[in-house]
């Protein structure tokens, strides 16, 4: 066959390949592994996630084209996402979105080469995840789901809608660095509110309900939900005990709490947290190291009002607490 006959049917058998074969011939396929601490069922996870693989998309990554995922879901238990984190580490991922505080402690207990890019992490630095938020300094950086000074807001926002409350149960982690750190913050305003602090460890159902059904038996009591994988996975009995024991409580995040029936958020908006960790994530699938980016705070929070759940509660929302909604769920 002479030369150029020979270059014309090659030409045409390429031509007639699929475009999604041709392509993974010409460019490397990427890999992204992505850990999650909770149930896979989770819809507000999920469309978190769809922001996440939105934000890459627009920057040219492609499922199936450049770019394949790998999904882990550790369903609220640490022993699974301790193997989950081994799994997806064995697969040799480009990069790894950590998501929440478990997540990113297993992987990091696993690896320190592959990069990883956390959202829904408070504390990076008190935890020992990173050196410093400027100069993270290992294979991990992000973005912060909150800062401390938050916590202390979240107790005059509770004053603020219910002013008769003295007694105050905090559901905190108190194995998370951010859990104990939140929780001293809280600690730190409550004397000037007028306000006594009851710790209730979030982790396990059992202990949640026996200890908020303790504490409810007094008067003038009310709730704050701080930030964490225990408080998502036990969000639904959370916000039912509020409702059944007529309980005012503010929440860490609008989705997952007050858009389903908790009567107060304040916090970030996670969806914008996951768009973001988008572009780390491109970043360092074009060559830059995770040490080299720096760990980024929320650029807003918003306040998320649900108005059926206040009169449910028998409570009247301040026209200021209103004026300053970012959302009012009626």
């Amino acid at each position: 066959m002479r030369r150029r006959q020979f270059i014309r049917l090659v030409g045409g058998v390429v031509a007639g390949l699929p475009l999604a074969v041709r392509a993974q011939q010409g460019e490397r396929v990427r890999r992204v592994g992505i850990l999650l601490g909770i149930a896979e069922g989770n819809s507000e996870a999920r469309s978190n996630l769809a922001a996440f693989y939105q934000g890459l998309q627009q920057l040219g990554w492609s499922d199936g084209r450049n770019v394949r995922f790998d999904e882990r879901w550790g369903a609220g238990d640490a022993d699974r996402t301790r193997k989950l984190a081994a799994e997806l580490v064995e697969l040799a991922p480009d990069v790894i979105l950590s998501v929440g505080p478990d997540s990113l402690a297993q992987l990091l207990g696993t690896t320190h080469i592959i990069p990883l890019v956390f959202v829904l992490t408070t504390d990076p630095v008190g935890a020992g995840y990173v050196d410093s938020l400027g100069q993270p300094g290992g294979n991990a950086t992000g973005f912060l789901t909150s800062e401390y000074s938050l916590a202390g807001k979240w107790l005059g926002l509770l004053k603020e809608v219910a002013p008769a409350v003295t007694r105050v149960a905090v559901l905190r982690d108190p194995t998370l660095t951010a859990g104990i750190g939140q929780f001293a913050v809280i600690q730190s305003v409550a004397e000037t509110v007028g306000v006594d602090l009851r710790p209730i460890d979030v982790r396990h159902p059992a202990e949640i309900e026996r200890a908020v059904a303790a504490f409810a038996s007094s008067a003038n009591c009310g709730m704050i939900v701080t930030s964490s994988s225990a408080s998502v996975v036990n969000r639904e009995l959370i916000i039912a005990l509020a409702a059944r024991y007529r309980l005012p409580t503010v929440y860490f995040e609008r989705g997952l709490f007050a858009a389903v029936g908790g009567l107060i958020s304040y916090g970030a908006n996670f969806r914008d947290e996951f768009r973001r960790a988008a572009s780390y994530v491109n970043r360092i699938l074009k060559g830059e190291k995770p040490a080299d980016l720096p760990v980024q705070a929320p650029t807003k929070y918003e306040l998320v009002v649900n108005l059926k759940t206040a009169k449910a509660l028998g409570l009247k929302i301040p026209d200021s607490v209103l004026a300053r909604a970012d959302e009012v769920i009626e």
